[in-house]
């Protein structure tokens, strides 16, 4: 479906004002691929670029990653979270002092780290030379040369964090996400009679008020 996705993005084009370029990946090129795919835009400037998941829901301490990248220097930083049960997941062993990531260990079975990759990153430039136009995994091929080349930092994301590919974790996202905004931008929800519990009304269009169109968003 990457047609309708073209499309809401050119719409949002016309709405913010900016310029969205696109890249098409015709074939599966797993987490990696893609960057080599859009090697030419991504290398357009010197500056580092963020790469994120799709398919999560946090506050994006966008400023806090740049701040970080640029203060360790080095090519890469991914941002990790805490979770209560690292046994599920892959795990990220890292210096507490400096955030520079050791190694990575898949469901460990004694306590190594409660700490698992967020699905945001920010790169270098230099990170490009590092994938081929073909099938990669960013996570299992690329993640443990860098690490091992010590050109690998986590930084800890502070709040709420949640993997929202399905259904209804999207809903229990939507809830913590909902939640944040009560505890930090009160004035962001929409209050008044008829509205119950942490409520945010979305425009997504302006028609004349007998036609307006809304979305509200609402926490259980």
């Amino acid at each position: 479906m990457s047609e309708v996705l073209e499309g809401a993005m050119r719409e949002q084009e016309q709405r913010l004002g900016i310029h969205i370029s696109l890249s098409h990946e015709k074939e599966p090129l797993g987490t990696a691929g893609p960057l080599a795919l859009a090697r030419e835009l991504l290398a357009e400037s010197s500056e580092p670029f963020f790469v994120l998941n799709s398919d999560v829901i946090c506050d994006f301490p966008f400023s806090d990653m740049v701040r970080f990248h640029k203060h360790h220097g080095k090519e890469g930083t991914i941002v990790v979270t805490k979770v209560e049960e690292p046994s599920k997941y892959g795990v990220v062993v890292c210096e507490a002092e400096t955030g520079r990531i050791h190694r990575f260990v898949e469901k460990p079975q004694v306590f190594v780290s409660n700490k698992i990759n967020a699905g945001m990153y920010i790169f270098n430039p230099s990170l490009l030379r590092r994938i081929q136009l073909r099938p990669t995994s960013i996570e299992k091929e690329i993640f443990p040369v860098m690490a091992r080349d010590g050109e690998l930092y986590a930084m800890e994301l502070q709040g709420f964090w949640m993997d929202i590919g399905q259904p209804k974790d999207f809903l229990t996202g939507m809830c913590m996400f909902l939640q944040s905004l009560r505890a930090q931008h009160p004035e962001r929800l929409h209050t008044g009679p008829g509205f119950v519990g942490n409520v945010l009304v979305v425009s997504v269009g302006w028609e004349p008020p007998s036609l307006g169109r809304s979305r509200a968003v609402k926490a259980a």
